[in-house]
């Protein structure tokens, strides 16, 4: 027994050295995994390649190529994002082209039922591709002071795509969605012979005066998230945080948005430093915004711009765009417009609601196939498509699709509708001015009024209402002492309006500083028998603020003299609605929209991206019911 034991101890000392050698080098076992794994792709229905494009200074692009294994002579859709070029052509586990497209910024009907060699590109300094990334970087020149921006970038891709990919015509389109859309405006400058199209949808356009980052000069602080997101990384290593549920704590606790950023540790993003230093429209966003800089040069590039009526990140742009092109070339033969019920990026899937409402059919199916389809195919292919109207606008209300040569005049001059302000709290909708009076409410910075109903959940968290925030009810806010409401009588025969609604608001405030939000409002009858849901539901249909520091100069604020009636005028986003019979006209005002923009402490300070909390003081506002109304375009009505 004792002998058996000393030689099992003797074995197991001579082995255990053996055992981890073998252990650690692993020597005698064979990896799983080889070094470079092949995708069997014999029954894919199209080819993939990955490939990095050389730009003209050195700098490597990631660009995923996607070439139908029936393409012969097939034009290219180019798309530039900073959104991950990989995921966006990976969406599915299968060998179709068509599964693989489906999410952001692809359309695989339009796509793959069009023959197309879909092209995907990370923009410089995000995710695959080399380089350094700066937001919406700015065109060669004073705040640019390299030899490269989009438009050199976009130039050398397609330079290569089309001496790279036989099976192409040679003929290119690019299009996108958001910052996508962005990247499809800056091609246009001294573009490429091969590209034949753009189509910017959503656009990024400017960012101050009403896209992402302000709306006259307010701070879109529900924004910070996707700076933060965007910005930090290369491919979005580090992702927004938060040890509150309700984005309207957050914020409110916080005090103001710069301080919030600090919090974040911010201040190492180059961006954020940026909006912290230029929160007034100084040179430095005048010299990027695009809706100045394509017009100074001929448009040469058909090009057709997608707008949604409820966009709620860049509602302003495209339409600024639009009328900054007509204005300083009326003669543009190169100019399409498209405008639908949709929210950002609603156009490329399902559109058959807006939010809670049933629409009567697929909008964003009729957009593709009638509109973007026949646009693309005209110039990209060979054959003799006709093109769609100069502009195509789905009226909402009356819920129809309408060709026209042209939108209204940003300034109404004719067959105009002026909806006054009583001080009985109602809208008046005839042509002589409103008798004297007044309607006045308490704005407070500590209660600021919700955007929409809380919890405010961060936008592209679980619960998030972001996407459809614009076409949420608005009784939460009218049943606010805070909320100036006026509402018409109920309609007895349609009334159409459309383009920008105009404000003209007359108040006093008892502040130095103040926000003023207006809401048109489509009040729906208390009875919906087709949707009970609906009774009484407060759609609005064209609302944005104004900070009142810049009343008189957007680059120049200046302070609001206390208890002196001052005009605050401005426009509201484009519109194209019918007010049916039975429904009521609505306009709300409020001085906060809470924490979609940062709070104005309605105290002037120099910068409110650091006012201090005792700078935040309640107000009295008091509107000149007299002197106040809104101005739009009347169209004739369209009956379903």
């Amino acid at each position: 027994m004792v002998k058996t034991l000393l030689m099992l101890l003797c074995v197991t000392a001579l082995s255990t050295p053996a055992l981890a050698q073998n252990a650690a080098t692993g020597a005698d076992i064979a990896p799983d995994m080889p070094e470079t794994f092949t995708v069997n792709t014999e029954r894919f229905d199209f080819i993939r390649r990955d490939v990095m494009i050389p730009m003209r200074d050195g700098v490597k692009l990631h660009t995923v190529i996607l070439i139908p294994k029936a393409a012969q002579n097939a034009p290219i859709l180019l798309t530039r994002t900073p959104y991950n070029a990989t995921r966006m052509t990976s969406k599915a586990d299968s060998g179709t082209l068509r599964s693989i497209l489906q999410g952001y910024d692809n359309m695989p009907d339009v796509i793959v039922d069009g023959g197309y060699i879909r092209v995907v590109q990370d923009v410089r300094g995000k995710y695959g591709s080399e380089g350094d990334y700066v937001m919406n970087r700015p065109l060669r020149g004073p705040l640019n002071p390299t030899k490269v921006d989009h438009s050199t970038d976009t130039w050398d891709t397609i330079e290569w795509l089309v001496h790279n990919i036989p099976q192409s015509n040679g003929k290119v389109g690019i299009l996108g969605v958001s910052y996508d859309g962005y990247t499809a405006l800056t091609a246009l400058f001294n573009p490429h012979p091969a590209l034949k199209v753009s189509v910017p949808m959503n656009p990024m356009v400017d960012g101050w005066m009403g896209d992402d980052w302000f709306h006259n000069g307010a701070f879109r602080e529900e924004m910070l998230s996707y700076i933060y997101n965007q910005d930090a990384t290369r491919k979005k290593s580090v992702i927004w945080w938060s040890n509150q549920y309700d984005n309207y704590d957050l914020f409110l606790n916080s005090v103001s948005a710069g301080q919030l950023g600090k919090e974040r540790g911010m201040e190492q993003i180059g961006f954020f430093r940026q909006i912290l230093a230029h929160p007034a429209y100084d040179s430095w966003w005048q010299q990027q915004a695009l809706d100045r800089l394509v017009p100074t040069q001929r448009l040469s590039v058909p090009t057709l711009l997608v707008h949604s009526l409820w966009d709620q990140e860049d509602n302003y742009g495209d339409i600024a765009l639009y009328y900054a092109l007509k204005h300083k070339q009326a003669d543009q033969p190169n100019l399409w417009l498209a405008m639908g019920p949709w929210n950002h990026g609603g156009e490329i899937k399902d559109a058959s609601t807006l939010g809670p409402i049933r629409l009567h059919s697929d909008t964003g199916l009729y957009f593709r196939r009638t509109i973007l389809e026949p646009f693309l195919a005209h110039y990209l292919k060979d054959d003799a498509i006709p093109l769609p109207g100069r502009v195509s606008a789905y009226r909402s209300g009356s819920d129809t699709w309408e060709t026209r040569s042209a939108l209204p005049e940003q300034d109404c001059t004719q067959d105009c509708a002026t909806l006054h302000l009583t001080a009985q709290h109602q809208l008046s909708l005839n042509a002589s001015a409103s008798t004297s009076g007044s309607v006045s409410y308490l704005a407070d910075p500590a209660h600021p009024v919700p955007y929409v109903q809380r919890p405010v959940i961060t936008r592209d968290a679980p619960g998030s209402v972001w996407d459809d925030w614009l076409s949420t009810d608005q009784r939460n806010a009218a049943s606010r002492p805070d909320v100036a409401t006026f509402t018409s009588p109920v309609l007895t025969k349609p009334i159409a309006l459309d383009g920008q609604p105009l404000v003209h608001l007359t108040a006093t405030t008892t502040g130095t500083d103040g926000d003023f939000v207006v809401k048109l409002i489509d009040v729906y009858p208390d009875e919906v028998p087709e949707q009970r849901e609906l009774g009484g539901y407060q759609l609005m249909v064209s609302s944005d603020i104004l900070r009142g520091r810049y009343r008189k100069s957007f680059e120049h604020p200046e302070a609001i003299p206390a208890g002196k009636p001052q005009l605050y005028q401005f426009r509201l986003p484009v519109m194209n609605h019918t007010f049916r019979p039975g429904h009521r006209i609505m306009v709300q005002v409020q001085s906060s929209w809470f924490p979609l923009y940062d709070r104005n402490p309605q105290t002037y300070v120099s910068s409110i991206f650091t006012a201090p909390p005792e700078a935040y003081k309640p107000a009295t506002i008091t509107l000149d019911t007299a002197a106040s109304w809104l101005k739009v375009h009347q169209a004739s009505p369209v009956t379903p």
